[in-house]
């Protein structure tokens, strides 16, 4: 089915970025694997293709384009070539952390941090999860105690993507130790304070070239200048940017199952068993078709789902039905289309391989499924 959500205007930034996954990530993609990291200056290569901050003011450097389909092409054309983890870092900048910098920063501190962020020489991370807690946000132990001009930080924060590479560290604390919603605020944390140390580049089964980190801090000062925000609303600054950080990832998830499609579509084509390629057999057809199927249909509800966050109407439950659903159904296709690859499909040589280590993790990140459908039951009144 052809897709009707798309102007001009994003068929010709669909191009720039496909050349630019092709030019500057695939030559190397192998050795940024191997590395467990992608370099600096990607991001910098990204902000001269103006692939950052797409949405930022002009008056900050960026194109002011409020339109969240430009950030959904930076993730589809990514994926669509297998490079989930070399582009995860550039979505998350992107999807997760620039609403915060746009949407709770002063006058002040979007001067001294936008530019940056859109010319890829700021690198962004947002650090939540702690070693125990998983979902159990309220149950943070990181604190920041206020002194005079500054708070003095204390705790850890872990499995915190572009951890080694960032620059500005969004980071989730307690100022107020004995609540436990309202006792969270949001402070950014930036690279060289005294005390913020990083610890391992986390060794993971998939997504490897993207920098995944322990942060640990120990009475780091960071000035009060630094708080995003009113102390005591970092929850609601946390949970009012959701669901477009679990939309970034269904976008990603029907990307990633179109690109399986798109690999096993040609591999039974010109792999041949018995005499004839392995694409005819009726088995290999009827799974096919049941994986085009799903893809289509995701792909529908995506765009209508990025139709409605432009709009405003996304709510927080359409999101958790897209995030849970379509992670969901991209393991299913990747899992059928390793199948179909037989042997070859557990051969890192062929990308469907990768792509089944990559996207395990999208049903964990951003919200597991089982919170999602947590979430979708609570609002029909369950």
């Amino acid at each position: 089915m052809k897709r009707a959500n798309f102007e001009p205007e994003h068929q010709d930034f669909r191009e720039t970025v496909g050349r630019f996954v092709t030019d500057e990530i695939m030559p190397n993609f192998e050795q940024w694997e191997a590395d467990a990291i992608v370099p600096r200056e990607l991001f910098q290569k990204a902000g001269e293709k103006n692939m950052l901050a797409m949405s930022v003011s002009e008056d900050y450097g960026g194109l002011g384009l409020k339109d969240f389909r430009f950030n959904q092409i930076v993730g589809e054309e990514g994926y669509y070539q297998g490079a989930t983890g070399a582009m995860l870092g550039i979505t998350l900048h992107n999807d997760v952390c620039l609403p915060y910098f746009e949407e709770y920063c002063t006058d002040e501190q979007k001067e001294r941090w936008l530019p940056g962020i859109v010319d890829g020489s700021l690198i962004t991370a947002v650090a939540m999860t702690e070693p125990g807690i998983g979902s159990d946000l309220a149950s943070m132990s990181t604190k920041a105690i206020r002194n005079d001009d500054h708070y003095v930080v204390d705790g850890s924060k872990t499995f915190i993507t572009n951890g080694i590479n960032a620059d500005l560290i969004i980071t989730a604390v307690k100022t107020d130790p004995k609540e436990k919603h309202r006792g969270m605020s949001i402070i950014i944390i930036e690279r060289g304070m005294e005390g913020f140390d990083r610890g391992r580049n986390l060794e993971k089964v998939g997504m490897h070239s993207q920098d995944t980190a322990e942060l640990f801090f120990n009475e780091v000062k960071v000035p009060v200048e630094n708080r995003l925000g009113n102390e005591g609303d970092g929850f609601k600054y946390l949970v009012s940017n959701l669901a477009q950080e679990r939309m970034s990832i269904a976008v990603a998830a029907v990307a990633a199952a179109q690109a399986a499609l798109n690999w096993t579509l040609e591999y039974v084509k010109e792999r041949y068993a018995f005499g004839s390629p392995i694409g005819t057999f009726q088995n290999s057809r009827f799974q096919m078709a049941e994986i085009k199927t799903e893809v289509d249909i995701a792909t529908v509800y995506i765009d209508r789902c990025v139709e409605a966050l432009n709009e405003g109407t996304l709510t927080v439950e359409d999101a958790a039905e897209a995030k849970w659903w379509t992670t969901e159904m991209a393991d299913r296709v990747i899992d059928k289309c390793v199948q179909l690859h037989g042997g070859y499909g557990y051969m890192l040589e062929y990308p469907i391989a990768r792509a089944y280590a990559d996207n395990r993790v999208t049903r964990i990140y951003g919200g597991t499924t089982e919170i999602m459908k947590e979430i979708v039951g609570r609002s029909m009144g369950l």
